[in-house]
């Protein structure tokens, strides 16, 4: 409120600011003088009622100068010295505990630290260029330490700049935050190739597996073709010995059926020799 005041015209905030000057004279004996001062404190006065709300325009309504409606305004939202005194203590500690927050950009760490820092102007208490350079260097993390010592090694803190420091502070920012892509886009692409060397290996364990199978299956069928081959040529080698033994058995048989002298056939003693009974030659033993 004090800048649009002065803008308007500095007169107006003298007014507003050192007091009402009124005019005690009668109407008609105003001189041009007193036109003005009358003037500009109904301008003030104008200028501060369209800043209002409603309510808080009741509160200042019945004053007579712009410089009593100015004290009461104070009074409402700065409260009594006690109470700024009090927020005064309140926002220094903000101040002297400020640090960035985890997440936070500086853009968004900047507009916090102007906020406490345009609060205490408001109430009359402010720091300096350099104290204030400083303390938004101590606020930054610990990541931020390489950066706040080149800083610190290449300029004047005392005479540098807030606008310059935060300048600063957001180009790292940036690249801090290219860099952190990069480094994502890379450990990205090796996962990817990752999973693809882990889907072949996986693909060449399953045709592994496959092949092993297959040789599986055909080895157990070999060794069942060679057990009924061996079985078949164990049984044909009995059936071979059995004819033989039944024949040697035959020809053993043969050997020890009697053999007639007579005739010289098996089967028959010379007795019983049928040649012998035709001719009816006696038996001779």
């Amino acid at each position: 409120m004090e800048y649009i005041l002065q803008g308007h015209d500095y007169q107006i905030w003298s007014i507003v600011e050192e007091g009402d000057l009124l005019v005690t004279n009668e109407k008609a004996q105003w001189t041009d003088d007193d036109r003005k001062r009358i003037s500009l404190n109904c301008k003030a006065k104008s200028i501060l009622c369209c800043a209002l709300s409603k309510k808080e325009f009741n509160r200042v309504s019945t004053c007579k100068s712009a410089m009593e409606m100015w004290e009461k305004l104070k009074i409402t939202y700065e409260g009594t010295d006690k109470v700024k005194e009090t927020r005064i203590d309140i926002l220094m500690t903000q101040y002297e505990r400020f640090q960035m927050e985890p997440g936070e950009t500086i853009s968004q760490m900047f507009s916090s630290f102007t906020d406490i820092v345009n609060g205490l102007a408001g109430l009359g208490k402010t720091y300096l260029m350099g104290d204030m350079v400083r303390k938004i260097l101590r606020s930054l993390p610990s990541s931020w330490t390489p950066k706040v010592t080149a800083i610190e090694e290449a300029n004047d803190l005392k005479t540098m700049s807030l606008e310059k420091l935060i300048g600063s502070l957001m180009a790292h920012e940036i690249n801090m935050e290219r860099l952190r892509e990069s480094s994502s886009r890379k450990k990205h692409t090796n996962a990817l190739k990752a999973a693809e060397d882990s889907s072949e290996e996986q693909s060449e364990d399953e045709a592994s597996s496959e092949d092993s199978e297959k040789e599986e299956a055909l080895s157990r069928r070999l060794k069942c073709i060679l057990a009924k081959k061996k079985k078949y040529q164990s049984g044909r080698r009995y059936f071979k010995k059995n004819k033989e033994y039944k024949k040697q058995e035959g020809r053993d048989s043969k050997k020890t059926e009697p053999i007639c002298y007579e005739c010289n056939k098996p089967g028959h003693l010379r007795p019983d020799c049928p040649r012998l009974k035709k001719t009816g030659q006696p038996e001779n033993f």
